[in-house]
């Protein structure tokens, strides 16, 4: 048996892991602040239901056009190449 150790995953796969990596890394939005819009409405009047939200509870979202509640909101994101 050899010294060198694969792991339960081929070097083959790890290389593929490591791409899949670098494109999620690539495509972070550093330090920018995309809009949250409401899923249910699409209003982007939304805000944090309690000062305490991310501190101590999960976030949780109010709209203040239809009055959705809730923790799940979607983010604008631009299409790469436009500015």
């Amino acid at each position: 048996m050899s010294g060198r150790r694969l792991s339960r995953f081929g070097a083959r796969d790890s290389l593929g892991l490591l791409k899949d990596l670098r494109e999620v890394v690539k495509g972070l939005r550093h330090g920018r602040v995309s809009p949250k819009l409401c899923p249910r409405c699409g209003s982007p009047r939304l805000r944090l239901s309690s000062r305490f939200d991310v501190w101590l509870f999960p976030e949780q979202y109010v709209c203040d056009s239809c009055g959705y509640k809730g923790p799940v909101v979607m983010e604008l994101e631009k299409e790469e190449g436009k500015q």
